[in-house]
């Protein structure tokens, strides 16, 4: 491609690693007594190896010129839709907790809506650095990829994934922002995501009954505000300095997804403010260097890469934050790097992996 190779953007290399040390201490301080009777080490054990194997996938990534991808991608696209419809089908797709999010491909499930937000940012990418690309009409410039993305948020719904559905559509909308559509088209997208929102949650109860909780969690503390009200509770009792690693309460059958969803509240409780504040100035630091790498990138195309993942990995911590603080209603939406779980690990590790590649072709210091 005629770009000269450097060395990687260190400040991303250290702060994953250290948000990856972070999350698999806090999945086994927030899962121990939940398999006591049983397996103590049972999550951290799983937590550790998709760990070492995302650092792997992380260096491959890494390696690997990004632009040896762009060929590949439309059919890892396809291949990704497939997979989407695919887990809605019973038989092949499993239900937990009333969603059928995973395929049990026997050695480990597979959640196709994580590999979606991955493979999204590459498609977009591809096609909005092509040569005299525009977005300037609607209907035929901006209208093809509205309705893709549609019907992407129609498949991920139906598993049903609210927050990752939103976490796909902001890292979309951000990449088409970046690729420079009109602010006229943006307030319309942003008044219709409104409107679409309000119908979804009027139309399923259970959506509603969340927003209800989050208005005033401390009016239905038995149900809809539950986890927020328990939330609060353990953030609280962290105070400034924590309780202690291993020393949380609220993880003693009081506050539901404690190693999962909710396990920056036990974070908080147990390394107080300090441990809690340098989990979100990390998360601040890691989306400072990955649009600095965007802005500094002198490729199309890997600029586009470096938006898409900075924004998928960003978004999602901070939302995963608001709604563990009661600042935002709950999504079901995972911190990335923290909380348990093998799919979204990966898959994070292996974007940071494709950043730090860009960010060699860059003059981002």
């Amino acid at each position: 491609m005629g770009l000269k190779k450097g060395s990687p953007d260190i400040l991303i290399f250290l702060t994953t690693i250290i948000l990856l040390s972070v999350g698999i201490i806090m999945v086994f301080s927030a899962s121990y007594y939940d398999t006591l009777d049983k397996d103590p080490y049972l999550y951290v054990r799983k937590q550790l190896t998709w760990g070492l194997i995302g650092m792997i996938a992380m260096l491959v990534m890494m390696k690997i010129d990004y632009f040896r991808l762009k060929p590949y991608t439309d059919i890892a696209f396809i291949g990704t839709l497939i997979l989407l419809v695919l887990v809605l089908i019973p038989g092949i797709g499993f239900e937990v907790k009333g969603s059928r999010r995973w395929i049990d491909l026997g050695f480990t499930n597979l959640q196709p809506s994580e590999l979606m937000k991955l493979v999204l940012v590459f498609f977009l990418a591809k096609n909005l650095s092509r040569k005299n690309m525009r977005i300037e009409k609607f209907i035929t410039d901006l209208g093809p990829y509205l309705l893709l993305l549609g019907f992407i948020a129609f498949l991920v719904m139906k598993e049903p994934d609210l927050g990752t559905t939103l976490a796909i559509l902001i890292t979309a909308m951000t990449l088409l922002f970046a690729a420079g559509i009109r602010w006229s088209h943006i307030i319309f997208l942003g008044l219709s995501g409104f409107a679409t929102g309000v119908l979804l949650i009027i139309q399923e109860p259970y959506r509603l009954n969340r927003i209800v909780g989050y208005l005033d969690p401390w009016a239905h503390a038995s149900k809809e505000g539950y986890q927020t009200i328990n939330s609060l509770y353990a953030l609280g009792s962290g105070g400034f300095f924590g309780m202690g690693l291993g020393n949380s309460r609220q993880k003693l059958d009081f506050l539901p997804e404690q190693h999962t969803d909710f396990i920056f509240a036990i974070l908080g409780e147990e390394l107080g403010f300090i441990g809690a504040a340098l989990v979100i100035l990390l998360f601040f630091l890691l989306a400072w260097r990955g649009y600095r790498i965007a802005l500094t990138c002198p490729d199309p195309f890997g600029s586009f890469l470096a938006v898409g993942i900075t924004t998928m990995v960003v978004f999602q911590a901070f939302v995963n934050m608001g709604v563990v603080t009661g600042l935002l209603p709950v999504t079901g939406i995972s911190l990335p790097f923290i909380s348990y779980g093998g799919s979204s690990l990966l898959l994070s590790m292996m974007g940071i992996g494709v950043l730090l590649n860009v960010s060699r072709y860059c003059n981002s210091a």
